[in-house]
């Protein structure tokens, strides 16, 4: 490698974080943050990356996309019986992170987890586009394949099966994510971070902390 990875570095000075600036509910006080991103136009505003552990102590994660964040909830869909899948069902445990690096941000979230009811998972699925729900039927995630010409055949399949209406497939829909700590975090110079960190109480308060950088 040519380029001297350890040399890369960037000073943060666009903004500052106090704990009197943000909100007393870090669930709302999010959805500011993510408006921001979203109007200043952060690429992928709703990538996050999802790390889960399984029965096994294994450890992994990926990015995928936020699609909501219903009754203090962050919502997103997926193959159930995908490695994800399975394990946030094992663990019943997940964390999220946010990075918008246009704004010099980030935010971790941990939490709970539990699948989304029925219903709403079926609306979700109902707005996806054509070839996106055959998608859904057609890829048996994180499944060994012996070749691209696997999925293109089963998607085929699919589409020819159905036609115009796709119905959901029964192991795929969405999951919550119940936050129990919430941690946002603002870019300062001289690597002085601002944290201000949220933890949920017993009684199912938030209390706030400022963290050291």
């Amino acid at each position: 490698m040519k380029s001297k990875i350890a040399d890369i570095r960037k000073d943060y000075s666009k903004k500052d974080l106090d704990e009197k600036d943000v909100l007393d509910n870090p669930v709302q006080q999010f959805e500011i943050w993510l408006e921001e991103a979203i109007n200043a136009e952060v690429h992928e505003p709703t990538a996050m990356n999802v790390a889960t552990v399984n029965n096994d102590g294994r450890i992994s994660s990926r990015i995928v996309l936020l699609k909501g964040v219903e009754e203090n909830a962050f919502v997103f869909y997926t193959n159930y019986e995908s490695n994800k899948g399975k394990s946030l069902q094992e663990s019943k445990r997940a964390a999220l992170n946010f990075f918008w690096p246009e704004l010099e941000r980030q935010v971790c979230i941990e939490g709970t987890v539990e699948k989304v009811d029925e219903t709403t998972s079926d609306t979700y699925f109902e707005s996806r586009p054509y070839k996106s729900k055959v998608g859904a039927w057609a890829s048996e995630q994180s499944s060994v394949i012996s070749s691209k010409n696997v999925i293109v055949t089963r998607f085929a399949k699919y589409a020819a099966k159905f036609i115009t209406k796709v119905p959901r497939p029964p192991h795929w829909g969405g999951f919550a994510i119940k936050p129990t700590r919430i941690e946002f975090w603002q870019g300062r110079p001289s690597r002085l971070h601002d944290r201000i960190e949220y933890l949920l109480d017993e009684n199912g308060n938030w209390g706030k902390n400022r963290l050291a950088p």
